[in-house]
């Protein structure tokens, strides 16, 4: 079965950081999606980030732009998300998915919840003033 776990998670002041970290597990795909989702209380989940193992190209939503960086070891099947001047805004239950094979159609809508296929529990991130 496929296994995605999330960690690195916990509270941080304002303009703090964090590497929250996404181990994938028990599948042999070799072309996927990695995105990082986040849902906040009473908030749809929205992505945030995400990364293709093909070529290692990259995506970020526009709130996130300039303060969050997703990149991929694949030696160790894990995909990280440094976040950096975090803001109060960014506190939310953070999710990693995967979505194997990805087609070109997809790749403009790689933010969107409905295209991943196996989803990861969630971390919580809470930043703090």
């Amino acid at each position: 079965d496929v296994q995605l776990q999330a960690s690195g998670g916990g509270l941080v002041l304002v303009g703090g950081s964090l590497r929250l970290s996404c181990t994938g597990s028990g599948f042999t795909f070799d072309d996927y999606a990695i995105g990082w989702f986040r849902q906040a209380p009473g908030k749809e989940r929205e992505g945030v980030s995400y990364i293709l193992s093909r070529d290692g190209s990259t995506r970020y939503a526009d709130p996130v732009k300039g303060r969050f960086t997703i990149s991929k070891d694949s030696s160790k099947n894990t995909v990280y998300l440094e976040m950096i001047n975090l803001k109060p805004e960014d506190t939310a239950v953070y999710i990693c998915a995967l979505e194997p094979y990805p087609t070109r159609g997809q790749m403009m809508s790689l933010f969107r919840v409905e295209e991943y296929d196996y989803w990861g529990q969630g971390t919580l991130v809470t930043v703090s003033s």
